[in-house]
């Protein structure tokens, strides 16, 4: 996607928003370290030329606020997800003296009502608030966001530490938003089916829902990828396909991570494979639990597992909406369910 001259005034503050402009790297740079030292863990935002080149290629969309011609804030968009066409909305600061402008919301509008409409390269966005505070939840309530999912404990009170607002290690909402729809079939794991079809209720984009009873395909080999973030001691594991060496080589996967001294591992199964139950039962008998549904996360839909070597911070997690709070109720039970089973497996 080319990257267009589209921006908006707002006349009388002497604010403007824009995309990405030649320059705006040193710009952005500053503005991070500004809010964050030298510790924000994507490094990327500390390097302008490197700015420059993933806003180019599409990798990144930085969407900047200026004040007067200086950059007092930015959103990012981003690809995190397997498939390329569905991007993150995040990696988003305002400098401290216009902090009462409301420029995150104004910046979240623009990319969400204005921008992402007009690109058909871009299907779905997603964000993942933190909750440490509902202040990020409440700027994305009316753009259209359904809460699909929780990441419990996934970043280190280390990543807050110049802003002193975690104690401990923070979850983060998923939200989606379709800007394509694409009609498919998802397959429900029977163990989870009640939770999955409730969390489904609100997407008004078509899906057939089917039930996943067959076997892993022992005929096939599994295709899974593992991206680790030292920083956070995270692991995620995309599963684009399970095949009859899934255990085997989730299981290498986990010692390599461990190894690494990790401590959070997100699973991402795709409920396009009849399969998906017999993974998610193997899963669940090695502690991990539910985390929830990925709209168009491998183009079809997938499904989020997650285990902790560290204690869960359900009692710290602050969120805004009645069915956020539904949905980690969901989970909270899953976790006492696998490991109530655990412990009964032990004895």
């Amino acid at each position: 996607m080319a990257i267009d001259n589209t921006n908006r005034s707002d006349s009388g503050t002497g604010l403007e928003i824009s995309l990405f402009r030649e320059g705006d790297g040193e710009g952005i740079t500053a503005l991070f370290r500004d809010v964050y030292g030298e510790g924000y863990p994507i490094k990327l935002f500390y390097d302008p030329a490197a700015i420059a080149r993933a806003n180019a290629a599409g990798d990144y969309y930085s969407i900047t606020a200026r004040q007067s011609g200086e950059i007092v804030g930015v959103e990012h968009l981003y690809r995190s997800a397997p498939d390329p066409c569905v991007y993150e909305a995040g990696a988003g600061l305002v400098r401290k003296d216009c902090r009462n402008l409301g420029l995150t919301k104004r910046l979240l509008e623009f990319i969400c009502e204005e921008w992402v409409p007009q690109q058909p390269g871009i299907h779905e966005v997603f964000g993942e608030p933190v909750c440490n505070h509902p202040y990020m939840q409440k700027a994305v309530a009316g753009l259209r966001f359904v809460e699909m999912a929780l990441e419990i404990a996934l970043m280190p009170a280390e990543a807050y530490t110049q802003e002193q607002s975690a104690t401990g290690r923070v979850a983060a909402l998923l939200i989606f938003r379709s800007y394509r729809p694409k009609p498919h079939r998802i397959f429900l794991p029977p163990v989870y089916e009640k939770e999955l079809r409730f969390l489904y209720q609100p997407l008004d984009e078509p899906r057939e829902l089917a039930t996943a009873d067959e076997p892993l395909p022992t005929a096939s080999p599994s295709a899974i990828t593992m991206t680790l973030f030292d920083f956070a001691r995270v692991a995620r594991i995309a599963v684009a396909h399970a095949g009859g060496d899934f255990i085997e080589r989730l299981t290498a996967l986990e010692q390599e991570a461990t190894a690494r001294g990790v401590w959070v591992f997100q699973v991402w199964l795709n409920l396009a494979q009849p399969c998906v139950g017999a993974g998610v039962e193997h899963l669940r008998q090695e502690g991990y639990f539910l985390g929830g549904p990925l709209p168009r996360w491998f183009d079809t839909d997938g499904l989020l597992m997650q285990k902790l070597l560290c204690p869960p911070d359900f009692d710290q997690i602050q969120l805004h909406s009645d069915r956020a709070r539904e949905i980690l109720a969901l989970l909270r039970q899953d976790w006492d369910s696998v490991h109530l089973g655990q412990q009964c497996g032990k004895k």
